[in-house]
């Protein structure tokens, strides 16, 4: 009889150990991208950078403050007004005008220097102003959009409180989610509508605290 032939020997497979890459990873790290806050030069404005300062932007994360300086007009319907103060005459001349648009926006940055957040100032001029806060997120590859509004009076009371045409723009094409900051003075009160542009997921927080607090 010949010789039985002895089992071929398996050897176990060790368990090939998986990494997640960053696609798979659903937890934004702090400092991977920018966030973009946009500014008209109001009061609304400079409440919004003090919020994201408070509430949004943390350790790592850095912040551009981008005004879209239209070419027609010196501001627009949906961005609130300057204060009498400072109000620009139809008769300055471009170069005054684009110093005091410098200077209020380096002004408005203060909380987030005060705070030691890294921050730039990006300054563009164009006609339309919804569109072209879409394209800088788009160019820039921002993580996130701020926008301040005027609270009660920015509401269009007609759409039963849809928001100004600038925010539901911004709400409806930016690539990016959009935090809208609404400030209420009439009633002291704040309100945070957070809405997911197209390609994430929607959702709404509300936030009403006191002046009191």
């Amino acid at each position: 009889m010949p010789p039985t032939k002895p089992p071929p020997s398996y050897q176990k497979q060790p368990t090939k150990r998986i990494i997640p890459t960053t696609a798979t990873q659903t937890r934004r790290s702090p400092n991977i991208l920018p966030t973009l806050q946009s500014v008209d030069l109001s009061n609304e404005s400079a409440y919004a950078v003090n919020w994201a300062v408070e509430n949004y932007v943390r350790p790592g994360d850095t912040v551009t403050l981008v005004h879209v300086n239209s070419t027609s007009v010196l501001y627009g319907a949906d961005w609130g007004s300057f204060a009498t103060t400072t109000t620009i005459g139809p008769t300055v001349s471009e170069e005054e005008r684009d110093h005091f648009t410098a200077a209020k926006a380096n002004h408005l940055a203060q909380p987030l220097a005060e705070a030691n957040v890294p921050y730039k100032i990006h300054i563009v001029k164009d006609h339309d102003m919804e569109e072209r806060l879409c394209l800088e997120v788009e160019r820039l590859g921002f993580s996130a959009l701020i926008i301040g509004s005027r609270g009660a009076g920015f509401l269009r009371k007609s759409a039963k409180g849809k928001l100004g045409s600038v925010s539901d723009y911004c709400v409806q094409q930016c690539v990016c989610p959009v935090v809208v900051v609404r400030y209420n003075q009439e009633e002291e009160e704040e309100e945070v509508v957070v809405e997911a542009a197209e390609g994430w997921r929607s959702f709404r927080m509300q936030m009403t605290t006191s002046t009191n607090d």
